[in-house]
């Protein structure tokens, strides 16, 4: 998960999912109405596996290994804030977002301006169709590369074009994302 996506997700939830794994087990086990069975399903593991990781007995408890730990962290993330997440993300759609990077910026502009690429911090306010774009580009599989090209488009326009009143046929280049963040209403 790159450094958009995950800002991307991070602005769809209100609150941070568990910490531990053992939170994050209770949580999905809540979601499952108690059935480690059902959990087991979802992880990919047998049903006694689950039964060891979440024992009160401490002798027969194991831990889970660095695989199912990542499996069980994105069980949660799948699961956390439905609600929440589709109706911050119909806001971000309707409303727009505003968009926080420190990146490396370059340009391809006529002969006479500072074309060379150096590292800003931007703060922008962006409409709610780069919203759009940047949700269904994720939902239909866009890597961090696609994102990052439909971020730099927006951000041509809307900071360095001033949404069209200035810097006619400048084209950004948006490269060494240092950080990403979005806020949505």
């Amino acid at each position: 998960m790159g450094q958009i996506e995950q800002g991307l997700e991070r602005a769809l939830r209100t609150r941070p999912i568990p910490s531990s794994t053992e939170a994050r087990l209770r949580f999905l086990l809540t979601t499952h109405q108690g059935s480690t069975r059902k959990v087991a399903t979802v992880l990919g593991v047998s049903q006694r596996t689950v039964q060891r990781w979440v024992t009160k007995r401490s002798r027969a408890r194991r831990p889970p290994g660095p695989l199912q730990v990542r499996a069980i962290e994105e069980a949660v993330l799948a699961r956390w804030q439905p609600r929440v997440r589709a109706r911050r993300r119909a806001q971000a759609e309707a409303e727009g977002f505003v968009f926080h990077t420190r990146a490396r910026f370059g340009f391809a502009a006529p002969a006479g301006s500072s074309d060379n690429p150096r590292v800003r911090w931007i703060t922008q306010v962006l409409p709610g169709e780069v919203a759009r774009e940047l949700f269904a580009a994720r939902d239909a599989g866009a890597g961090e590369q696609q994102q990052m090209v439909i971020l730099a488009r927006a951000l041509g326009h809307a900071y360095f074009r001033e949404w069209g009143r200035r810097a006619h046929g400048l084209h950004v280049a948006f490269s060494d994302v240092e950080f990403v963040d979005f806020s949505i209403g």
